[in-house]
Protein backbone atom coordinates (compact mmCIF):
# COMPACT_ATOMS: atom_id res chain seq x y z
CA UNK A 1 0.00 0.00 0.00
CA UNK A 2 1.14 3.33 -1.12
CA UNK A 3 2.25 5.90 1.56
CA UNK A 4 1.20 9.41 2.05
CA UNK A 5 2.69 12.95 2.39
CA UNK A 6 1.65 14.80 5.48
CA UNK A 7 2.22 18.93 5.79
CA UNK A 8 2.84 20.16 9.25
CA UNK A 9 1.61 23.40 10.73
CA UNK A 10 4.28 24.24 12.72
CA UNK A 11 3.56 27.59 15.35
CA UNK A 12 5.05 30.95 14.20
CA UNK A 13 6.48 31.26 18.22
CA UNK A 14 4.52 29.57 20.86
CA UNK A 15 4.45 25.99 21.29
CA UNK A 16 1.37 26.02 22.47
CA UNK A 17 -0.60 26.89 19.14
CA UNK A 18 0.00 23.67 18.02
CA UNK A 19 -2.97 21.04 18.52
CA UNK A 20 -2.93 17.53 19.52
CA UNK A 21 -2.92 15.82 15.84
CA UNK A 22 0.64 17.31 15.08
CA UNK A 23 2.04 15.89 18.32
CA UNK A 24 0.26 12.91 16.97
CA UNK A 25 1.74 12.94 13.34
CA UNK A 26 5.42 13.76 14.33
CA UNK A 27 5.16 10.69 16.92
CA UNK A 28 3.70 7.97 14.33
CA UNK A 29 5.41 9.58 11.12
CA UNK A 30 8.20 7.33 9.68
CA UNK A 31 10.35 10.41 8.42
CA UNK A 32 10.21 13.72 9.54
CA UNK A 33 11.69 16.10 6.70
CA UNK A 34 12.20 19.65 8.12
CA UNK A 35 13.93 22.50 7.49
CA UNK A 36 15.98 22.80 10.88
CA UNK A 37 16.86 19.48 12.52
CA UNK A 38 18.07 21.65 15.35
CA UNK A 39 14.59 23.16 15.35
CA UNK A 40 12.88 20.40 14.93
CA UNK A 41 13.98 18.49 18.02
CA UNK A 42 13.26 21.91 20.11
CA UNK A 43 9.83 21.62 19.06
CA UNK A 44 9.43 18.23 19.97
CA UNK A 45 11.03 19.24 23.25
CA UNK A 46 8.50 21.88 23.97
CA UNK A 47 5.78 20.03 22.65
CA UNK A 48 6.63 16.54 24.91
CA UNK A 49 6.70 14.60 21.85
CA UNK A 50 9.22 11.56 21.32
CA UNK A 51 9.27 10.61 17.42
CA UNK A 52 10.78 7.14 16.13
CA UNK A 53 10.79 7.78 13.01
CA UNK A 54 14.08 9.05 10.46
CA UNK A 55 14.85 12.35 10.63
CA UNK A 56 16.05 14.21 7.20
CA UNK A 57 16.42 17.75 6.18
CA UNK A 58 14.63 19.45 3.42
CA UNK A 59 15.43 22.90 2.73
CA UNK A 60 15.95 24.84 -0.42
CA UNK A 61 19.72 23.68 -1.36
CA UNK A 62 19.07 19.88 -0.93
CA UNK A 63 14.87 19.63 -1.57
CA UNK A 64 16.03 18.62 -5.31
CA UNK A 65 17.94 16.11 -4.02
CA UNK A 66 15.91 14.66 -1.26
CA UNK A 67 13.12 14.07 -3.79
CA UNK A 68 13.81 10.67 -5.09
CA UNK A 69 14.30 9.01 -1.81
CA UNK A 70 11.24 10.35 0.32
CA UNK A 71 8.69 9.57 -2.66
CA UNK A 72 10.40 6.42 -2.86
CA UNK A 73 9.30 5.85 1.09
CA UNK A 74 5.90 6.77 0.41
CA UNK A 75 6.09 4.18 -2.66
CA UNK A 76 6.96 1.87 0.08
CA UNK A 77 4.24 2.71 2.12
CA UNK A 78 5.65 5.13 4.91
CA UNK A 79 4.35 7.82 6.07
CA UNK A 80 6.46 11.25 5.13
CA UNK A 81 5.67 14.47 7.60
CA UNK A 82 6.93 17.88 6.35
CA UNK A 83 7.47 20.57 8.77
CA UNK A 84 8.85 23.55 8.10
CA UNK A 85 10.76 26.43 10.33
CA UNK A 86 7.35 28.20 10.94
CA UNK A 87 3.96 28.13 9.36
CA UNK A 88 2.88 26.31 6.61
CA UNK A 89 4.69 24.74 4.38
CA UNK A 90 4.76 25.49 0.95
CA UNK A 91 4.07 29.05 1.68
CA UNK A 92 7.20 30.83 0.60
CA UNK A 93 8.67 27.71 2.09
CA UNK A 94 9.98 24.46 1.15
CA UNK A 95 7.38 22.17 -0.10
CA UNK A 96 5.76 22.94 -2.99
CA UNK A 97 8.55 20.32 -5.17
CA UNK A 98 7.55 17.61 -2.75
CA UNK A 99 3.70 18.14 -3.25
CA UNK A 100 4.01 18.18 -6.77
CA UNK A 101 6.21 14.97 -6.86
CA UNK A 102 3.84 13.36 -4.69
CA UNK A 103 1.07 13.98 -6.58
CA UNK A 104 2.53 12.85 -10.12
CA UNK A 105 3.58 9.97 -8.57
CA UNK A 106 -0.21 8.89 -7.25
CA UNK A 107 0.35 9.29 -3.83
CA UNK A 108 -2.09 10.70 -1.56
CA UNK A 109 -1.40 14.70 0.37
CA UNK A 110 -3.13 15.75 3.36
CA UNK A 111 -2.20 18.74 5.84
CA UNK A 112 -2.37 19.18 9.84
CA UNK A 113 -3.38 22.81 9.06
CA UNK A 114 -1.65 24.97 11.45
CA UNK A 115 -0.42 28.54 11.82
CA UNK A 116 0.09 31.07 8.99
CA UNK A 117 1.97 34.70 9.06
CA UNK A 118 -0.23 35.24 6.00
CA UNK A 119 -3.49 34.88 7.61
CA UNK A 120 -2.50 36.01 11.09
CA UNK A 121 -1.12 39.07 9.59
CA UNK A 122 -4.08 40.23 7.25
CA UNK A 123 -6.67 38.98 10.20
CA UNK A 124 -4.99 41.81 12.82
CA UNK A 125 -4.26 44.20 10.14
CA UNK A 126 -7.27 45.99 10.61
CA UNK A 127 -7.41 46.32 6.87
CA UNK A 128 -10.17 44.70 4.32
CA UNK A 129 -9.66 40.69 3.86
CA UNK A 130 -12.65 39.63 1.94
CA UNK A 131 -10.41 39.82 -0.87
CA UNK A 132 -6.60 39.86 -0.70
CA UNK A 133 -3.45 38.53 -2.06
CA UNK A 134 -0.39 36.90 -1.21
CA UNK A 135 3.40 38.24 -2.94
CA UNK A 136 5.64 36.56 -1.02
CA UNK A 137 8.93 37.82 -0.46
CA UNK A 138 9.49 40.59 -2.07
CA UNK A 139 12.39 40.93 -4.80
CA UNK A 140 15.94 42.31 -3.31
CA UNK A 141 16.39 44.33 -6.92
CA UNK A 142 13.59 46.44 -8.61
CA UNK A 143 11.14 47.25 -6.07
CA UNK A 144 9.96 50.08 -7.12
CA UNK A 145 8.53 48.26 -10.92
CA UNK A 146 7.26 45.78 -8.92
CA UNK A 147 5.31 47.95 -6.92
CA UNK A 148 4.55 49.91 -9.78
CA UNK A 149 2.63 47.06 -10.96
CA UNK A 150 0.41 46.58 -8.11
CA UNK A 151 -0.05 49.84 -8.02
CA UNK A 152 -3.64 49.31 -9.24
CA UNK A 153 -4.01 46.03 -7.21
CA UNK A 154 -7.69 46.75 -5.53
CA UNK A 155 -6.92 43.52 -2.64
CA UNK A 156 -5.36 44.04 0.13
CA UNK A 157 -1.75 42.74 -0.13
CA UNK A 158 0.36 40.77 2.05
CA UNK A 159 4.15 40.70 1.41
CA UNK A 160 7.46 39.00 3.32
CA UNK A 161 10.53 41.28 4.23
CA UNK A 162 13.37 40.95 6.14
CA UNK A 163 13.73 43.47 8.85
CA UNK A 164 17.46 44.76 7.69
CA UNK A 165 15.72 45.89 4.06
CA UNK A 166 12.04 47.04 5.36
CA UNK A 167 12.93 50.52 5.68
CA UNK A 168 13.61 50.73 2.12
CA UNK A 169 11.03 48.52 0.90
CA UNK A 170 8.73 50.51 2.35
CA UNK A 171 10.10 53.88 0.86
CA UNK A 172 9.77 52.25 -2.57
CA UNK A 173 6.20 51.15 -1.75
CA UNK A 174 5.32 54.73 -0.66
CA UNK A 175 7.06 56.06 -3.48
CA UNK A 176 4.67 53.71 -6.49
CA UNK A 177 1.54 52.88 -4.79
CA UNK A 178 1.51 56.47 -2.75
CA UNK A 179 2.78 57.74 0.84
CA UNK A 180 -0.81 58.02 2.00
CA UNK A 181 -1.94 54.13 1.41
CA UNK A 182 -2.88 52.07 4.52
CA UNK A 183 0.03 49.90 5.13
CA UNK A 184 0.60 47.64 8.43
CA UNK A 185 4.02 45.83 9.61
CA UNK A 186 3.50 43.24 12.01
CA UNK A 187 6.48 41.84 13.67
CA UNK A 188 7.39 38.76 16.07
CA UNK A 189 3.80 37.49 14.91
CA UNK A 190 2.51 35.31 18.14
CA UNK A 191 5.84 35.68 19.82
CA UNK A 192 7.01 37.65 22.98
CA UNK A 193 7.80 40.74 21.60
CA UNK A 194 5.02 40.95 18.73
CA UNK A 195 4.22 43.97 17.58
CA UNK A 196 1.60 45.38 15.08
CA UNK A 197 2.20 49.41 13.69
CA UNK A 198 -0.51 50.60 11.98
CA UNK A 199 0.07 53.74 9.57
CA UNK A 200 0.24 55.28 6.28
CA UNK A 201 3.29 53.44 4.34
CA UNK A 202 5.35 57.19 4.30
CA UNK A 203 5.10 56.80 7.92
CA UNK A 204 5.97 53.47 8.61
CA UNK A 205 9.10 54.20 6.17
CA UNK A 206 10.16 57.12 8.75
CA UNK A 207 9.56 54.60 11.62
CA UNK A 208 11.45 51.54 10.29
CA UNK A 209 14.46 53.62 9.56
CA UNK A 210 15.37 53.52 13.29
CA UNK A 211 15.90 49.74 12.89
CA UNK A 212 14.00 46.98 13.20
CA UNK A 213 14.01 43.17 14.06
CA UNK A 214 12.35 39.92 13.63
CA UNK A 215 10.41 38.23 11.51
CA UNK A 216 8.31 41.07 8.99
CA UNK A 217 4.59 40.24 7.43
CA UNK A 218 3.61 43.29 5.35
CA UNK A 219 0.00 44.31 4.83
CA UNK A 220 -0.65 46.89 2.13
CA UNK A 221 -4.33 48.09 1.16
CA UNK A 222 -5.63 47.92 -1.97
CA UNK A 223 -5.55 51.01 -4.36
CA UNK A 224 -9.07 53.11 -4.00
CA UNK A 225 -11.64 52.51 -6.43
CA UNK A 226 -11.86 54.93 -8.93
CA UNK A 227 -9.36 57.72 -9.94
CA UNK A 228 -7.57 59.59 -7.65
CA UNK A 229 -8.85 63.51 -7.65
CA UNK A 230 -5.38 65.74 -8.38
CA UNK A 231 -4.96 68.83 -9.49
CA UNK A 232 -2.96 69.06 -12.52
CA UNK A 233 -0.10 71.31 -10.58
CA UNK A 234 -0.52 68.08 -8.25
CA UNK A 235 0.30 65.26 -10.89
CA UNK A 236 3.47 67.90 -12.68
CA UNK A 237 4.88 67.57 -9.16
CA UNK A 238 4.38 63.73 -8.53
CA UNK A 239 6.15 63.13 -12.34
CA UNK A 240 8.95 65.33 -11.20
CA UNK A 241 9.31 63.44 -8.05
CA UNK A 242 9.46 60.64 -10.07
CA UNK A 243 12.29 62.29 -12.77
CA UNK A 244 14.24 63.37 -9.39
CA UNK A 245 14.63 59.76 -8.42
CA UNK A 246 15.88 58.55 -11.74
CA UNK A 247 13.02 57.69 -13.53
CA UNK A 248 12.53 58.72 -17.90
CA UNK A 249 9.79 61.40 -18.28
CA UNK A 250 8.00 58.33 -19.92
CA UNK A 251 8.18 56.08 -17.08
CA UNK A 252 7.60 58.95 -14.56
CA UNK A 253 4.18 59.55 -16.37
CA UNK A 254 2.97 55.81 -16.06
CA UNK A 255 3.97 55.54 -12.98
CA UNK A 256 1.99 58.45 -11.68
CA UNK A 257 -0.87 57.33 -14.17
CA UNK A 258 -0.84 54.01 -12.66
CA UNK A 259 -0.34 54.92 -9.19
CA UNK A 260 -3.71 57.32 -9.31
CA UNK A 261 -5.72 55.87 -11.82
CA UNK A 262 -5.62 58.40 -14.49
CA UNK A 263 -5.16 58.11 -18.38
CA UNK A 264 -1.35 58.83 -19.13
CA UNK A 265 -2.49 61.48 -21.43
CA UNK A 266 -4.10 63.34 -18.09
CA UNK A 267 -0.82 63.21 -16.31
CA UNK A 268 0.74 64.08 -19.66
CA UNK A 269 -1.46 66.89 -20.19
CA UNK A 270 -0.51 68.33 -16.99
CA UNK A 271 3.27 68.12 -16.88
CA UNK A 272 3.25 70.20 -20.21
CA UNK A 273 0.54 72.44 -18.41
CA UNK A 274 3.42 73.22 -15.86
CA UNK A 275 5.96 74.28 -18.28
CA UNK A 276 7.12 77.52 -17.89
CA UNK A 277 6.00 80.12 -20.79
Amino acid sequence: MTGRLVLGGAPLGRPGDVGPRLREAMATADVLACEDTRRLHRLAQDLEVTFTGRVVTFHETVEVSRLPGLVAAMEAGQTVLLVTDAGMPSVSDPGYTLVRAAVEAGIEVTSVPGPSAVTTALAVSGLPCDRFCFEGFLPRRGRRTWFAALAAEPRTMVFFESPHRLADALADAAAELGEDRPAVVCRELTKTHEEVVRGTLGSLATWAAEGVRGEITLVVAGAPAGPVEMTAADLAAEVAREEAAGETRKDAIRAVATRTGLPKRTVFDAVVAAKPG
